[in-house]
């Protein structure tokens, strides 16, 4: 199956915003858990925040009150609102399932830099 095709990403300074958006095809998506992920290099890809298919939300410690997960279940569609982005926020982000059961995508790059 194909895999989610994320978007988004991009460059901006430390406090700015990026909201990133995860299209799942060829599923339906409230089947499923989903998350988010990133990933530095030389780094084990990690969990940064989950959407329960019934839209309970858990966020990695380092970017709670920061970072919003949420799903459009009709428009099989998963988002990470961003904000107050900080420079060890700047990895390669991903979605997946909760349990990642998918193929991985490319993902789609987020740097902070000033």
């Amino acid at each position: 199956q194909a895999p989610a095709v994320e978007s988004g990403g991009g460059v901006v300074q430390p406090g700015e915003s990026l909201t990133l958006s995860c299209v799942v095809t060829g599923r339906s998506l409230s089947w499923y858990s989903m998350a988010w992920y990133r990933q530095v290099p030389g780094s084990q890809r990690e969990q940064v925040a989950r959407i329960s298919t019934g839209g309970y939300t858990t966020y990695e410690e380092s970017v709670k009150g920061r970072f919003t997960i949420t799903r459009d279940n009709d428009e099989g569609t998963v988002y990470l609102k961003m904000d107050n982005l900080k420079p060890e926020d700047t990895a390669v982000y991903y979605c997946n399932t909760g349990e990642r059961t998918m193929n991985w995508g490319q993902g789609t790059q987020v740097t902070v830099s000033s």
